[in-house]
């Protein structure tokens, strides 16, 4: 297989990441680098820069590259930021919301659910009863965009009853950063986690947190972990010019600085955020035509990933769907809801309005039961 081959997407990945990736991205990875060369060093100081600059106008804040997967970088949070005589509080209405409460479960922090459910969003009246009734909660976690459903939760309602109270804010923007148009400082977040695969269109490999300095200032000495302590973590990158302290993942760091290349070019997030949304809206209203149902109300979905009910029909098959679509060039979700069958779709990555057409002519060429049911009639 030559160079080209490789190149070439074999299907498009409508995922809430990994994602499809351009050509320049996956071509940025094909040359190797060292970790401990200034040139590379130079390349982190300029993605942990431009990072800062993507999710606020406003001084005070500073970024940080981790090793690993999404959740790696969340754990390496809330593990660093909570003291040992701190509480976590976790508004929780999905998968990922209640992941952070295990890793807290795990590293031993004491920590509260307000489980919401996977089809409602945070109750802002609990929050501010809870805040004003128990001192003892220091930090509170949220998901933005909790994709076990594509919920997108009210992050900056949250944080004012957060900053009104005096905790810390720590703001799961896992799926959403990159995509969705936010200012941390009018979001009031502390801490916001993402990472290289999500919505900047970069591939799996690390996470990133930026936060407020003073925030991260206070944090020294907290971590639960050696490889997930966020503040030596920070301190190195900060005092060394970019280096990270453990083996950093070269090729994806430099597949990350062209994303980002490409998302100025592409016009900004804002630019980002109206190709994406457009893609949802085409998605949802299709995929409505075809008789499918979306799990959320329009006003709950995010431009991210749309949930769908499984069909009603006692001949539908979601590994055969699945099979079905990726064989036409697209592969899709399995759903994660607890109560509910679901399939998901994402909208995001290098994917545009005339490949969700070209996805929803793909299913309506896929809904294989419907033919088997007339057959069935007919036989």
């Amino acid at each position: 297989m030559n160079q080209d081959d490789l190149l070439e997407k074999r299907y498009i990945l409508l995922t809430p990441g990994p994602l499809t990736t351009t050509r320049g991205v996956k071509a940025a990875m094909l040359g190797d680098w060292c970790t401990w060369d200034d040139d590379y060093h130079r390349i982190v100081q300029a993605i942990r820069q431009k990072l800062v600059d993507l999710a606020t106008t406003t001084e005070g804040f500073s970024s940080v590259l981790m090793q690993g997967s999404g959740t790696f970088t969340v754990e390496s949070v809330l593990g660093t930021a909570v003291p040992a005589d701190g509480k976590l509080l976790v508004l929780s209405n999905g998968a990922y919301g209640q992941r952070m409460a295990q890793i807290a479960v795990r590293l031993r922090i004491p920590v509260e659910v307000h489980d919401s459910g996977e089809f409602a969003r945070p109750g802002l009246t609990l929050l501010r009863d809870t805040l004003q009734d128990d001192e003892t909660i220091t930090h509170v976690a949220v998901v933005h965009c909790e994709t076990t459903t594509g919920m997108l939760n009210p992050v900056e309602q949250i944080g004012q009853i957060v900053k009104h109270f005096g905790r810390v804010y720590v703001v799961d923007a896992m799926s959403s950063f990159g995509g969705i148009p936010m200012d941390m400082n009018a979001l009031a977040a502390d801490f916001l986690i993402s990472s290289s695969n999500k919505c900047i269109q970069g591939v799996p490999g690390f996470g990133f947190v930026i936060a407020r300095r003073e925030e991260l200032e206070k944090i020294k000495g907290r971590a639960r972990s050696l490889s997930l302590d966020l503040y030596d973590q920070w301190e190195t990158m900060e005092k060394q010019s970019g280096r990270w302290r453990f083996t950093s993942p070269t090729h994806v760091v430099r597949a990350f600085a062209e994303a980002l290349r490409e998302l100025d070019e592409e016009g900004g997030i804002e630019a980002r955020y109206a190709r994406y949304r457009a893609n949802q809206d085409l998605l949802a209203t299709g995929m409505e035509e075809l008789g499918f149902r979306c799990l959320l109300p329009r006003e709950c979905q995010s431009p991210i990933i749309t949930a769908f009910f499984t069909p009603r029909h006692p001949l539908y098959d979601f590994k055969s769907f699945y099979n079905e679509l990726k064989g036409r060039g697209f592969v899709i979700y399995p759903g994660k809801v607890t109560s509910t069958d679901s399939f998901r779709i994402g909208s995001i990555g290098n994917v545009f309005p005339g490949d969700i057409e070209r996805l929803l002519q793909a299913v309506r060429e896929s809904m294989t039961w419907e033919e088997q049911s007339v057959q069935e009639v007919f036989k």
